[in-house]
């Protein structure tokens, strides 16, 4: 019979712990070049982006992913007819809906606060209510009830699960060890751990992985590390036989006496929180890249010209861009403000009629928004943008 002792250590000793505090470090520092960034229309533009991009690929470690243009068309409510490409996009959607959802609901939580028990079936309970009822199912057929901890056994791969009966006080003992975590380092560390430990437990009958990467990623957000610009899941999902690999691994039992003193072995525990943490710290390396205000107008300037040079009908008229005169002005609106037309106008130096024109341009192809014919203008990143300003950021939308 499985015990709260089966699934221990939850945390590595000390004399194991020099090489994950430097990386938990380093992952706490990397992160806040991004804080600067946050204050911008650019970022705020770019959260839903990243929001789908998460979705994308959460799903793609399942291997259940639809295309990013489908996911664009989903947000507009726009389905597929095929019954099964129907069912990716509602988990895309699904995933976004309950990301937005969670980091609004738990802003201003502790780390602490978010390893409460109830959080998990919670986010299981949002996640799987997007889904229709007809597709409320695993892949062997059996119902899936949103929220609901398993009733049954289950092996996946070589781990048999716990007991059903032993999940909630196995999840009581997970949230009391990480909860007590304080300092912030070991937070992250405890954070990685979690994230095994707890699809070790294996709470439901499907969506265990999706609901860990959730977690994860709304407790990084709780960390005050993301600053809703970067998240674990590009990373987990771009070396994801890798990330099965260590969490195969961290589910072996105790190897020797060198090996911690709980049942399970700490040197795969200590590997995989090593393997997420490295994760991190890729994705926030990344996306410091990627915001760089010097390389972030450049490219700006160089999808402006592509604009130009590629003109499309907007109803009884072509485009027109004429990026000498509207860089400066879409600087201004991705890195500082929205504006009044007028200013924008203004910012453009060109004739009324020009401007009016350039303006709709902008609006049409998606960089600029506005919420009426006469609001003002803010800054947008519609899908077909990023492989200009943001690229490799979301491969797949380059290869669209």
């Amino acid at each position: 019979m499985t015990s709260v002792a089966t699934f221990e250590p939850l945390f590595p000793e000390d004399r194991v712990l020099d090489p994950l505090v430097e990386r938990a470090a380093g992952l706490a520092d990397s992160s806040q070049k991004l804080i600067t960034v946050r204050q911008t229309p650019l970022a705020a533009a770019l959260v839903p982006q990243l929001r789908a991009m998460n979705s994308y690929y959460t799903n793609k470690i399942e291997g259940q992913h639809t295309t990013p243009a489908r996911i664009e068309s989903a947000l507009k409510r726009d389905y597929s007819a095929d019954a099964a490409e129907r069912k990716k996009q509602r988990l895309a959607i699904a995933h976004i809906e309950t990301e937005t959802a969670f980091e609004r609901e738990w802003s201003g939580l502790p780390v602490s606060a978010l390893f409460e028990p109830a959080r998990i079936p919670a986010l299981h309970e949002r996640f799987f209510s997007g889904l229709a009822g007809e597709e409320r199912f695993t892949d062997n057929g059996d119902p899936l009830v949103p929220g609901e901890i398993r009733r049954v056994d289950v092996t996946v791969g070589r781990h048999l699960a716990p007991e059903p009966e032993v999940i909630e006080p196995l999840l009581g003992a997970w949230a009391t060890r990480y909860a007590r975590i304080r300092a912030r380092e070991y937070q992250l560390i405890g954070i990685a751990c979690s994230h095994h430990r707890l699809t070790w437990i294996h709470p439901f009958v499907d969506g265990n992985g999706r609901v860990a990467r959730l977690h994860s990623h709304l407790a990084l957000s709780a960390a005050g590390l993301t600053q809703g610009l970067w998240s674990p899941l590009r990373g987990l999902a771009r070396a994801h036989e890798d990330y099965y690999l260590r969490l195969s691994d961290a589910d072996q039992t105790r190897r020797n006496d060198l090996d911690g003193r709980g049942n399970l072995s700490q040197e795969g525990l200590v590997r995989f929180a090593q393997f997420f943490l490295d994760s991190c710290t890729d994705q926030v390396d990344f996306m410091v890249h990627m915001t760089g205000f010097d390389g972030i107008t450049d490219r700006l300037r160089d999808l402006l010209a592509y604009l130009e040079s590629s003109p499309w009908q907007i109803g009884s008229e072509k485009s027109l861009v004429k990026p000498e005169a509207s860089a400066l002005a879409m600087e201004f609106v991705m890195l500082r403000r929205s504006v009044s037309r007028a200013e924008f106008s203004q910012m453009l130096g060109v004739t009324d009629v020009m401007a009016r024109r350039i303006t709709r341009s902008l609006i049409d192809y998606g960089l600029l928004t506005s919420p009426s014919h006469r609001g003002e203008l803010s800054f947008a990143l519609p899908l077909k943008s990023l492989r200009f300003l943001f690229p490799r950021l979301w491969p797949e939308v380059d290869q669209e």
